[in-house]
């Protein structure tokens, strides 16, 4: 027994422990423990916040994700919407172009379609509109020409005053170069040569301002009574008119042999003697070489204040009818609108036949 008090005494002398030592050991291991608890429980504390924290992160980043897949969804929503929308457009212009008994389906803004045997307007648009013609005007410049008598034989040559300051556009026809004046009439009508129809005002005998004044004179003898002509060429915008009465100008200038053999004409050449080289124009008309089109009279124009213009009389299933077509959008549109009138034609005389 005392054997083995003595070996609990030594014990706890050996590791230098004394009772109130081992009172405040115990004691500390409590504060350690609570302290520990305190610990872990803030621990868990903290990391349930961190979880929660985490949570909200993660559900607000889902939100965010959800509203950029809905921003997204609405996005090809909406160019889906576009899209049909355009198609919509495109289908409803298409039917709005396309040929029906009552409408050719032409892009022009001003047309004029005239039955020349009978008198009967076939189809109109923007008929009494007047609008600046471009180089339509350039039979009325033909036929004051060919009204004056003057020797087409006559040999005329290019100045400076030929030249186009008012739109500075270009022209193959250099300063110097000589011609009869038959050709420089048939560049005129056939290419629409501005250098050529000046040419012809200036060379006039009475002078050019004689010359402008006849054109309107002959506009007038016409009925072209809201028609103003102020130059040869119709590089002034304030050359106007309206398809009715353009109708009119076309029906006479087909009276004139010249006129028809020359704006007919698919193409013309010659030897400068300028550069003693071969010059090759041609027909601002490419429908002239279409075997399949019977016309009598032609004449393309263009300014940016008229548009893209086309007149003709020709021959359509048997009937000699007029083609007014101004201000037309596109290179190629008043191309197709002459071919969409003669299908029409065609199409509606089948039709009327059948019905008779």
């Amino acid at each position: 027994m005392l054997y083995r008090i003595f070996s609990c005494c030594t014990l706890v002398a050996a590791l230098g422990l004394t009772a109130p030592a081992i009172a405040a050991a115990n004691t500390d291991h409590k504060t350690v423990t609570k302290s520990s608890a305190k610990k872990s429980t803030a621990a868990v504390s903290k990391a349930k916040t961190s979880k929660a924290a985490k949570t909200s992160k993660t559900a607000k980043k889902s939100k965010v994700v959800s509203k950029a897949v809905a921003k997204s969804s609405n996005k090809q929503i909406t160019s889906r919407a576009i899209a049909n929308a355009r198609k919509d457009v495109s289908v409803s212009r298409a039917l709005a172009m396309s040929s029906t008994l009552d409408n050719p389906g032409v892009q022009s803004v001003g047309v004029l379609v005239l039955n020349e045997q009978n008198g009967e307007i076939m189809y109109e648009k923007n008929a009494d509109s007047l609008t600046p013609i471009a180089s339509i005007t350039k039979l009325m410049t033909a036929m004051v020409t060919l009204d004056a008598q003057l020797p087409l034989n006559e040999l005329l040559t290019i100045s400076q005053a030929d030249v186009d300051t008012l739109k500075n556009t270009s022209s193959r026809l250099t300063i110097g170069t000589t011609l009869t004046r038959g050709e420089l009439l048939l560049l005129a009508l056939m290419a629409s040569e501005n250098r050529a129809a000046a040419a012809l005002a200036r060379t006039f005998p009475a002078g050019q301002a004689a010359f402008i004044r006849k054109m309107n004179e002959k506009a007038q003898s016409l009925g072209m009574r809201n028609s103003r002509f102020y130059d040869s060429t119709g590089l002034t915008p304030n050359n106007i008119s309206t398809p009715r009465e353009l109708a009119l100008m076309v029906k006479a200038a087909h009276r004139y042999p010249e006129i028809h053999d020359f704006t007919t004409s698919s193409e013309y050449s010659f030897i400068s003697n300028q550069s003693g080289r071969s010059m090759a124009f041609h027909n601002t008309n490419p429908l002239v070489k279409e075997v399949d089109w019977n016309i009598g009279v032609s004449k393309t124009g263009f300014i940016n204040e008229a548009g893209r213009c086309l007149v003709m009389q020709a021959t359509i299933n048997g009937t000699p009818v007029v083609i007014v077509l101004l201000d037309s959008s596109g290179k190629y549109t008043r191309i197709g609108d002459a071919q969409r009138v003669r299908k029409w034609i065609e199409t509606t005389s089948t039709s009327r036949l059948r019905a008779g």
